[in-house]
């Protein structure tokens, strides 16, 4: 199954977390840095399609500003940031010139794939640089970003910029050689190939207190569940081994990879599934839940059971069932005070165009 996964992959998104890029201290590894580019150029060169999904800017200010560990104050992380990404772009800039190929830098914010016009405009840069053979290099615009530097967030990014182009594989290059069973106990092993991720899969990855421990394995997951959605495989892989792109790229049983669902989401419904933060939720009754998921309706007032939130209209919301499961997501029609009301008329609440089954 796997060898037939990525037999005609084309256009791979390669996350690099932190722990790949980087020493004992933080700071950046220059050797490991250039093996890695060195396996990216080869396959480009082969003609694949690669869009760099990188962490390591806030290591890569650590030195310059003189932090021995990595400043908990956010103003001072983002100042490691802004320093740190030019130096990060300087080095993947000379080490790709060494293979004749060009880099283009590329900050995201959630704001930029949130906004319908910005996510085509970002997804159209994309697709350009690709078409120029030009690798560009995502990171987190993290020098203005109002949230907090999380480990893992370019987990959530590098699963969004694969939606966003849409990929035909996203790998996550980390310390571990994937989703590990009985993580740190004899009988550990890694598990070659998941087809669902369940509550079963989640508690591995929160197995441990530390998270680094297991390469920040919780957000990984999370980032798995939006992209087998979407319709793309992922693999989770040791970014320290070497030749180690080939070889997921050859179908060979390296890492975790995680079946995608057959049905792949067109980019609208991505869009609406995956870019937003919802702005309230809607709790449905079981027959309205049945009739969404499994009949293809539309959601109409009466089964509606509560509606959470300040929303205006045409803004995402979730769909919640009465346990407050979330099982989809859409464009509500009406604003949330004249849903609690309950002036609505007999029309649709969320069409079934705008709703996605997640």
């Amino acid at each position: 199954m796997r060898a037939e996964l990525v037999k005609n992959v084309s256009r791979v998104v390669l996350k690099l977390g932190t722990g790949v890029l980087t020493d004992d201290r933080k700071q950046p590894d220059l050797a490991q840095m250039a093996q890695l580019v060195a396996q990216i150029a080869a396959q480009c060169q082969a003609g694949k399609e690669i869009v760099l999904v990188t962490s390591g800017a806030v290591g890569a200010g650590m030195g310059v500003l003189g932090y021995e560990k990595r400043p908990s104050d956010l103003a001072e992380l983002q100042a490691c940031a802004a320093v740190g990404q030019s130096r990060l772009m300087a080095t993947y800039e000379k080490l790709f010139a060494q293979s004749h190929l060009q880099v283009a830098q590329v900050l995201l914010t959630h704001d930029d794939l949130e906004h319908h016009e910005r996510h085509l405009n970002a997804r159209n840069t994309l697709v350009s640089l690709l078409g120029h053979r030009v690798v560009p290099i995502i990171n987190e615009n993290d020098a203005v970003s109002f949230t907090e530097l999380k480990f893992g967030d370019n987990d959530k990014l590098s699963a969004l910029v694969a939606c966003l182009l849409p990929a035909d594989l996203l790998i996550i290059f980390t310390t571990v050689d994937g989703v590990i069973e009985n993580f740190g106990k004899e009988n550990a092993k890694i598990l070659a190939t998941i087809e669902q991720v369940d509550q079963t899969i989640e508690r591995l990855a929160s197995g441990t207190t530390s998270a680094t421990a297991v390469g920040g394995m919780t957000s990984k997951i999370q980032a798995a569940k939006i992209v087998i959605r979407a319709g793309i495989p992922l693999v989770i892989a040791s970014g320290k081994k070497p030749d180690v792109l080939a070889r997921i790229l050859g179908g060979e049983e390296e890492g975790t990879i995680f079946i995608p669902q057959p049905n792949r989401l067109k980019g609208r419904k991505r869009w609406i599934a995956f870019f937003h933060h919802p702005k309230g939720s809607l709790f449905v009754d079981d027959g309205a839940k049945k009739a969404l998921r499994e009949a293809g309706k539309s959601l109409l007032p009466p089964g509606i059971a509560k509606c959470d939130g300040d929303f205006s209209a045409g803004e995402i919301v979730r769909l919640c069932d009465l346990n407050g499961t979330e099982f989809a997501r859409g464009i509500c029609d009406f604003d949330s005070g004249t849903i609690k009301n309950r002036e609505l008329p007999r029309a649709e609440v969320v069409h079934r165009d705008n709703l996605v089954i997640l």
